[in-house]
């Protein structure tokens, strides 16, 4: 057990919640001992290829009180429990899928409990439980006409034979084809306890499973002459009796292929709706896009117009002689003149001042000559104030 364990987890290395997959595997294997894994490749439909784990075998099938062991199998995503499982029918060569609400034309399993799979409650004994229940209801697969002449094949028990598995046949009215209905998604269930499906066995508490009661399958229905007087049989009553067998056949093939065409145009519509809120989103994108292009190129047009803004401005400045800076500002009058000189001379002896005391922090120069040189220029810088202060009286300018 301990090495099925480790095989199994060495096929789950690439699975991203590898521990909790490899004990629901080991828990339906348990309790569904047909069932086997293995790793193999799956293709998806866009061409994406990954080897995934496979859950292949036979669950046992209730119909009518008798048991069936339909194949099946259930590809687990390397991101299970997140993402649901995808569930197979797998028909042998003398079986075909009967097409329904539950399993369309190519096998593949359609339940509401797949469509609404929980990680956080959904599990895989669940959902096979489920598979059970539905199949149960509407049989996925029957088996293909034989010879009429060959008498009914009996089924004297539900578990695979040489010849292929038990089947119910296409002479056996399925139930009515509802609309689909909500099925139960919840683990509370009555779900019919089906035991082993090899005797022998025993469960997981270490009791054997009981063998469920198997019955031989029922023959195919057909036209019974009724009773005349005398016992005889005349001709119009076996032409009656052939065209209500024709009658009878004919209705069931309409039947099947009518629940057939509902399935597939349920899928068609599916398909449709999911086509229909692709577009919507690829409008929405295409929309946005536009509406992006249309702001890039204005702001393209304004950054060209203030490109050209530069250019010219550019070239207007080559065109231009170059200024002397002595010359950039030029007075009116004598006065201003003077007022002009005198107010940059005091500019600079504030700068000096400045940078003498820097000096004397940095310890450039000493006290001495800091204070020597300050007086001077401060007494300098004093004159220079008046003469402006007498300048601007003079101009009439406010001081």
């Amino acid at each position: 057990m301990a090495h099925d364990e480790n095989l199994l987890k060495s096929h789950l290395s690439n699975y991203k919640y590898r521990d909790i997959t490899s004990r629901e595997v080991v828990g339906l294997i348990q309790m569904y001992r047909s069932l086997t894994y293995r790793l193999e490749a799956f293709v998806f439909n866009n061409g994406v290829r990954k080897d995934l784990l496979n859950l292949e075998g036979t669950i046992p099938v209730n119909y009518k009180g008798s048991f069936y062991n339909i194949p099946v199998c259930i590809w687990l995503m390397d991101t299970h429990p997140k993402n649901a499982p995808l569930c197979f029918v797998k028909p042998t060569a003398d079986m075909s899928i009967k097409v329904s609400k539950y399993v369309d034309s190519n096998g593949k399993v359609y339940l509401p409990y797949l469509h609404e799979w929980n990680p956080n409650g959904s599990t895989l004994l669940t959902l096979v439980q489920c598979m059970i229940t539905a199949f149960g209801e509407i049989p996925p697969v029957f088996s293909k006409p034989r010879n009429e002449t060959q008498p009914s094949f009996p089924f004297p028990s539900f578990m695979p034979q040489t010849s292929g598995y038990p089947y119910p046949t296409t002479s056996l009215p399925g139930p009515p084809y509802p609309s689909v209905t909500p099925y139960p998604a919840t683990s509370n269930l009555p779900y019919p306890n089906f035991g082993s499906p090899y005797p022998g066995s025993v469960n997981s508490n270490g009791t054997p499973y009981a063998q469920p009661k198997t019955t031989p399958y029922p023959p195919s229905t057909g036209y019974v002459a009724p009773d005349v007087a005398g016992g005889t049989i005349t001709e119009e009553h076996i032409k009656a009796s052939l065209l209500s067998a024709v009658e009878d056949k004919l209705k069931r093939r309409l039947k099947e292929q009518s629940q057939q065409s509902q399935a597939e145009l349920e899928t068609l519509r599916r398909t449709q709706q999911e086509l229909r809120e692709g577009k919507s989103r690829l409008e929405d994108i295409l929309t946005r896009l536009q509406r992006e292009r249309a702001d890039l190129d204005k702001n393209v047009a304004i950054l060209q117009e203030k490109e050209k803004e530069l250019q010219s401005a550019v070239e207007h400045l080559d065109e231009q002689e170059s200024v002397d800076v002595d010359e950039a500002v030029v007075t009116t009058a004598p006065l201003y003149s003077q007022l002009l000189n005198a107010f940059a001379e005091e500019a600079t002896l504030e700068d000096a001042i400045y940078y003498m005391g820097e000096a004397l922090r940095k310890e450039v120069i000493d006290l001495d000559t800091f204070l020597k040189q300050v007086r001077t220029l401060a007494r300098r810088q004093f004159t220079l104030r008046a003469l402006m202060h007498k300048c601007r009286q003079k101009a009439q300018l406010a001081c």
